[in-house]
Protein backbone atom coordinates (compact mmCIF):
# COMPACT_ATOMS: atom_id res chain seq x y z
CA UNK A 1 0.00 0.00 0.00
CA UNK A 2 1.27 3.47 -0.67
CA UNK A 3 0.10 6.78 0.44
CA UNK A 4 -0.31 9.65 -0.91
CA UNK A 5 -2.06 13.29 -0.67
CA UNK A 6 -5.10 13.50 -3.11
CA UNK A 7 -7.29 16.54 -3.60
CA UNK A 8 -10.68 16.95 -2.16
CA UNK A 9 -13.15 18.61 -4.60
CA UNK A 10 -16.43 17.51 -2.41
CA UNK A 11 -17.12 16.23 0.96
CA UNK A 12 -15.86 13.07 1.33
CA UNK A 13 -18.90 11.01 1.66
CA UNK A 14 -19.92 8.58 -1.02
CA UNK A 15 -19.01 9.27 -4.50
CA UNK A 16 -16.45 11.98 -3.68
CA UNK A 17 -14.62 13.80 -6.26
CA UNK A 18 -10.57 13.37 -5.93
CA UNK A 19 -7.75 14.05 -7.82
CA UNK A 20 -5.14 11.90 -7.31
CA UNK A 21 -1.17 12.84 -7.91
CA UNK A 22 0.05 13.06 -11.63
CA UNK A 23 -3.71 13.36 -12.99
CA UNK A 24 -4.64 16.14 -15.14
CA UNK A 25 -8.08 15.68 -13.61
CA UNK A 26 -10.68 14.67 -11.09
CA UNK A 27 -12.01 11.08 -10.24
CA UNK A 28 -15.41 10.20 -8.58
CA UNK A 29 -14.39 7.57 -5.70
CA UNK A 30 -17.20 5.16 -5.40
CA UNK A 31 -17.17 3.32 -2.41
CA UNK A 32 -16.81 -0.80 -2.44
CA UNK A 33 -20.96 -1.42 -1.60
CA UNK A 34 -21.95 1.15 -4.03
CA UNK A 35 -19.80 -0.27 -7.09
CA UNK A 36 -21.34 -3.95 -6.20
CA UNK A 37 -25.26 -2.27 -5.68
CA UNK A 38 -24.12 -0.78 -9.31
CA UNK A 39 -22.72 -4.26 -11.00
CA UNK A 40 -25.64 -6.01 -9.71
CA UNK A 41 -28.22 -3.45 -11.09
CA UNK A 42 -26.36 -3.87 -14.54
CA UNK A 43 -26.48 -7.66 -13.70
CA UNK A 44 -30.54 -7.83 -13.55
CA UNK A 45 -31.20 -5.47 -16.42
CA UNK A 46 -29.17 -8.00 -18.35
CA UNK A 47 -31.23 -10.82 -16.92
CA UNK A 48 -34.40 -8.86 -18.05
CA UNK A 49 -33.30 -7.99 -21.32
CA UNK A 50 -32.33 -11.87 -21.98
CA UNK A 51 -36.20 -12.83 -20.39
CA UNK A 52 -37.65 -10.57 -22.77
CA UNK A 53 -39.07 -8.30 -19.50
CA UNK A 54 -38.50 -4.99 -21.92
CA UNK A 55 -40.71 -2.82 -19.36
CA UNK A 56 -39.10 -3.83 -16.30
CA UNK A 57 -36.00 -3.89 -18.11
CA UNK A 58 -36.83 -0.10 -19.25
CA UNK A 59 -37.74 0.64 -16.00
CA UNK A 60 -34.09 -0.40 -14.46
CA UNK A 61 -32.34 0.87 -17.01
CA UNK A 62 -34.02 4.74 -16.18
CA UNK A 63 -32.92 4.02 -12.49
CA UNK A 64 -29.20 3.41 -12.98
CA UNK A 65 -29.33 6.21 -16.04
CA UNK A 66 -30.55 8.62 -13.43
CA UNK A 67 -28.24 7.61 -10.54
CA UNK A 68 -25.07 7.70 -12.80
CA UNK A 69 -26.48 11.09 -13.94
CA UNK A 70 -26.70 12.34 -10.75
CA UNK A 71 -23.16 11.44 -9.84
CA UNK A 72 -21.89 12.95 -13.34
CA UNK A 73 -23.89 15.93 -12.03
CA UNK A 74 -21.77 16.20 -8.57
CA UNK A 75 -18.93 15.76 -10.62
CA UNK A 76 -19.27 18.43 -12.79
CA UNK A 77 -20.58 20.88 -10.44
CA UNK A 78 -17.97 19.76 -8.73
CA UNK A 79 -15.12 21.15 -11.48
CA UNK A 80 -17.38 23.84 -12.27
CA UNK A 81 -17.32 24.87 -8.64
CA UNK A 82 -13.34 24.52 -8.96
CA UNK A 83 -12.82 26.11 -12.48
CA UNK A 84 -11.29 22.81 -13.97
CA UNK A 85 -12.39 22.05 -17.54
CA UNK A 86 -14.40 19.49 -18.30
CA UNK A 87 -12.49 16.09 -19.49
CA UNK A 88 -15.23 15.38 -21.97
Amino acid sequence: MERVEAELFTDGGNDAVVRLPGRNFPGVLVQGDTLSVLRSDVAELVELCAAGDLDEARHMAGLLSADLGAKLQRYTDALDAHGISRPF
